[in-house]
């Protein structure tokens, strides 16, 4: 890996201490097959934090949306052939990638012609960039992943689609006030997804996991995995002992990376291959589902015993996002059945971060002989599953990704249809949650 004379400095708004990296894994170290990194050497602006755009500023920004930014710029957008003026409007069908920030306030959207960061609530466009009218890259303006850093100007990119923006072997980390790209790590396969931490960039490629320290762009650990397409790959988000889990090596495993207490903790989560999983912010829970995506298993992180089992429902399904709440009281899961499932976590987290999560305890309950109770063992194990508290209805077959939102009790679903809800669950009565917000936002940003 090479390494820049003076390494870039990605700005950080809110610096937390960082973790000493642990050392190298003898034998994960393979010289062949190490990435080509190519950070470049020059030294970003200082750093603010891009908030959402107040409502009457937003009604005097130009409609062309190569010039929306998060920094004011006098300078005019390029007059040029195809520009984003004239342009017609994406539709789902350019829409590439959909993604959360760390703190689920705002969400980024990669298309055919660059890309755009939205906040939650209030829903609104907070800024976009058309890649393609820019034309500083290989003439396509594809973006397969964005990833945020929560709020600030940094951003991780890799081109996708058909005419990708950058090459997909490649994480650029874009500076958006500065509008370009500030440094790059290269790799011999593709880029299957990107995470960051303040401290930290991941990048998951098809079956090695890349851990860098984001101050140098050193490299810090590299893992093994078995093959992970979908770029399968969670970070916890709290200052101090940073915990990963990323696929295993064998068949429904994953693996838990403790770098504050330098341990690796493999969990057998499922007998089929693991299809989604999800991290609690704290890096204390995990939570699980397979590709038959029936159950949904919670797992304690540190320990690998399992806490508590929840059914989606009694057919295959295809699991395409997990989340927990902030307070670790419920669990999301969205599927390719378009029903979006809330589930009640039973589970004693402790008053404080460094307390073992364990099972709730059974409520004491008058022990009463049920008539049936010589059939209990005959009975199939979704008669007495845990099913969930409270349901979402929307379109089958759709790719939605969910997560909770800031006020009580609401979730929050992007769709790779360029939907965006938002909606409001009863935790006593449970049933069909409350629509609240409903918006296209692949929209143009001038329509009501």
């Amino acid at each position: 890996m090479a390494t820049p004379a003076a390494a870039p400095a990605p700005p950080n708004p809110n610096p937390v201490p960082d973790d000493p990296p642990p050392p190298p894994q003898e034998e994960e170290q393979e010289e062949a097959t190490e990435p080509e990194s190519e950070p470049e050497t020059s030294q970003p602006a200082p750093t603010t934090s891009i908030e959402p755009t107040p409502s009457g500023d937003e009604e005097s920004e130009s409609d062309d949306s190569s010039s929306v930014s998060s920094a004011a710029s006098s300078a005019p957008a390029p007059a040029a052939a195809g520009s984003a003026a004239e342009r017609p409007f994406p539709v789902a069908k350019d829409l590439l990638h959909i993604s959360f920030n760390q703190d689920y306030g705002c969400f980024a959207a990669g298309t055919k012609s660059g890309f755009r960061i939205y906040n939650c609530d209030p829903f609104r466009e907070i800024f976009r960039r058309d890649l393609a009218a820019e034309g500083d890259g290989s003439g396509g303006g594809g973006i397969g992943v964005v990833e945020m850093l929560f709020r600030c100007n940094i951003l991780a990119l890799v081109g996708g689609g058909d005419n990708p923006h950058y090459p997909p072997n490649k994480v650029m980390i874009w500076d958006d006030h500065q509008s370009r790209c500030i440094g790059e790590l290269s790799f011999r396969s593709p880029v299957r997804g990107v995470r960051l931490r303040r401290d930290r960039i991941i990048v998951v490629l098809e079956n090695k996991i890349f851990v860098y320290n984001f101050a140098d762009l050193k490299l810090v650990h590299q893992i093994e995995t078995a093959p992970n397409p979908k770029g399968l790959c969670a970070v916890s988000q709290q200052p101090g002992s940073i915990v990963l889990v990323c696929p295993g090596a064998q068949k429904g495993q994953v693996r838990v990376e403790h770098y504050g207490a330098r341990k690796t903790k493999f969990i057998n989560a499922h007998t089929s291959r693991v299809a989604c999983f999800a991290l609690s912010q704290d890096g204390r829970l995990i939570a699980t589902a397979s590709t038959k995506g029936t159950l949904v298993r919670i797992y304690n992180a540190a320990e690998g015993n399992l806490l508590q089992e929840v059914r989606r429902g009694a057919d295959r399904a295809e699991i395409y996002s997990l989340a927990f709440s902030n307070n670790l009281q419920y669990l999301s899961v969205s599927s390719d059945k378009g029903t979006i499932h809330v589930f009640n976590l039973k589970i004693n987290v402790g008053s404080t971060p460094n307390d073992k999560p364990t099972p709730a305890p059974e409520p004491e309950v008058p022990h009463i002989s049920p008539p049936l109770s010589f059939i209990k063992g005959v009975l199939p194990k979704y008669f007495h599953s845990e099913w969930s508290v409270a349901q979402f209805r929307l379109h089958e077959g759709e790719q939605y990704i969910v997560a909770f939102g800031h006020e009580k009790n609401t979730v929050a679903v992007v769709g790779m249809d360029g939907s965006f809800y938002r909606c409001q669950f009863d935790p006593v009565n449970g049933g069909e949650m409350l629509q609240l917000e409903c918006y296209n936002f692949l929209k143009p940003s001038d329509q009501p």
